[in-house]
């Protein structure tokens, strides 16, 4: 199984005691965000979870702690996605500066290999700011830097959840024309550097050469990853158009210090600050503790792997798209 832990929130950059703490313990509780006294306990086994994947967009407080990272990385497999954009603190108020989120990406890069790490330039919006110019020249000067850590990136464009309306004033869609615009230069960066370009939900008329609209963590890009087939149980995917597995995720809505304006996973700062004060780095739970209501139920775990690549297939997996 994949288990995920970035869907809701960012551990990595506000979490990381807790989560080693969790590692240390062998599992976690997880509550039902709609149904709260619904809980799932899953094991922190590396026999069941095939792979942890990660998406933050500071991911230097985990490796800060050496030794129970290095340790982490020698018991568990990871993909992370790392969230590196071109917006300042008008967007994303509590965001490290773009070269420290570099350095700890070419940091992760250098220990687990560029295949198990991918650049998300994401969400794309339209600004008198950040206006298309800007965007193609940004794209391309992280592009030339991070090219030699990872060999994909993640491109998506806004979407207008009633979260994001709220919290983002004026922000609107952007429209077909800067789409095509945006793509087509961020294709042929991508293409000098090696690199290939994932759209995540996307409309498929922007596909090209190296711009697939597969999903950015689907079973094709883990299996690259992993070096190994995946048997992937048939279920209903989290939203039609995605591919990706994001099931199984540890987080928890409405917890993430970063304040991006942008953001569908908080309701406002009052409630995140609340919710964060909450936070017991000694806790099964995220947020708060055991109720009396609680409802527990042990997660079905079982490791989809299904042996190893032949060596022909892993040295060709992607590469009409990646470099490796």
């Amino acid at each position: 199984m994949i288990l995920n832990t970035g869907s809701r929130t960012d551990i990595p950059a506000y979490y990381s005691k807790w989560f080693y703490n969790r590692i240390r313990e062998g599992y976690v509780l997880v509550r039902n965000p709609y149904y709260p006294a619904q809980v799932t306990r899953y094991l922190l086994n590396p026999e069941v979870i095939d792979l942890i994947a990660f998406c933050t967009k500071n991911p230097q407080p985990m490796l800060n702690d050496v030794v129970s990272f290095k340790t982490f990385l020698s018991t568990f497999d990871t993909f992370w996605f790392v969230t590196i954009t071109p917006y300042g603190t008008d967007i994303e108020p509590f965001v490290p500066l773009k070269e420290q989120v570099i350095d700890s990406f070419r940091k992760i890069s250098d220990l687990i290999g560029k295949q198990r790490i991918s650049w998300r330039y994401d969400p794309v919006f339209i600004t008198e700011k950040y206006s298309v110019d800007c965007h193609i020249r940004q794209f391309a000067s992280m592009a030339k830097i991070l090219s030699k850590y990872t060999s994909q990136c993640v491109v998506s464009f806004i979407d207008l959840y009633e979260k994001t309306k709220k919290n983002f004033c004026g922000i609107r869609s952007v429209m077909h024309e800067e789409q095509e615009q945006l793509i087509a230069a961020f294709s042929e960066t991508a293409r000098e550097c090696g690199m290939q370009i994932h759209l995540c939900c996307e409309n498929t008329a922007l596909v090209r050469e190296n711009v697939d609209a597969d999903g950015c963590m689907s079973k094709a890009v883990l299996e690259n990853a992993l070096g190994c087939k995946l048997e992937v149980p048939q279920k209903k995917l989290a939203r039609s158009e995605c591919s990706c597995l994001l099931g199984a995720d540890i987080g928890a809505y409405n917890t993430c210090g970063h304040g991006c304006l942008y953001c569908y996973a908080n309701y406002d700062r009052a409630t995140v600050n609340a919710n964060m004060k909450n936070h017991n780095p000694m806790s099964p739970f995220l947020i708060g503790n055991q109720r009396e209501d609680d409802l527990v139920k042990d997660a079905v775990q079982k490791s989809w792997k299904n042996g190893q690549m032949d060596i022909y297939e892993y040295i060709t997996a992607y590469s009409s798209k990646q470099t490796t």
